[in-house]
């Protein structure tokens, strides 16, 4: 005896429904020893969850970089709702006591926070990094595209390097202090905004050569 046929199910019950878009953070990454061994444990793709992703050079650093200048957290790149908006944004923090991060034209010190646009340029011991963000609209997860780049990706005199500044007088009152983030934040309320500091406006390439990971 033939077996019964199973009744068709919709296709909207067999199969879950449609997870909304993450937001993407494409960055570039350059230094210019170009040793292999700065980027060696960079992954091509990262997932990760509402709290603040870690760069530096620590076991626990979600981007890990080899390089012995770098604090074990030097930054952080933080997401959160702001009033209002539907999609993630996100604000990059200084983590470091020793050195600063420059972000889009400002100086970060410690535990100093600026939000970020949709292409943003930093840079912080020697490398360079841009970050693009392409909005999504899930407020679970984001995720980081990594790429390397052969050439310079921001053009700014060498004497701005942002650990040379540190040791620099500063002819402006340095910026006010950003919020310190609680130990697993989620999602933020907003970040503080801090003074402009040291460094003049960047360009990209218009070509940057890179080796693309994902």
């Amino acid at each position: 005896m033939a077996a019964e046929s199973q009744p068709e199910v919709p296709l909207a019950v067999r199969l879950p429904s449609t997870e909304k878009p993450l937001t993407v953070l494409h960055v570039s990454l350059y230094h210019p020893t170009q040793d292999p061994d700065t980027f060696a444990n960079v992954p091509p793709k990262l997932q990760h969850d509402t709290n603040p992703l870690l760069v530096g050079r620590g076991p626990d650093a979600h981007l890990q970089l080899r390089l012995p200048c770098l604090s074990r957290r030097h930054l952080s790149l933080e997401p959160y709702r702001e009033k209002g908006g539907t999609p993630l944004a996100f604000c990059l923090k200084a983590l470091s006591r020793k050195g600063c991060v420059w972000v889009n034209g400002l100086t970060l010190r410690f535990l100093e926070q600026v939000p970020l646009s949709v292409v943003n340029r930093v840079a912080f011991s020697g490398i360079q990094m841009v970050v693009r963000i392409e909005r999504g609209t899930s407020l679970e997860a984001f995720v980081c595209c990594f790429h390397l780049s052969s050439s310079p990706l921001i053009h700014r005199p060498q004497a701005e390097e942002t650990d040379e500044w540190e040791s620099k007088p500063q002819e402006q009152p340095p910026p006010s202090s950003g919020q310190r983030a609680p130990d697993h934040p989620g999602l933020l309320h907003g970040p503080s905004h801090p003074s402009p500091g040291g460094g003049t406006e960047t360009q990209l390439q218009e070509e940057p050569s890179e080796s693309m990971l994902c």
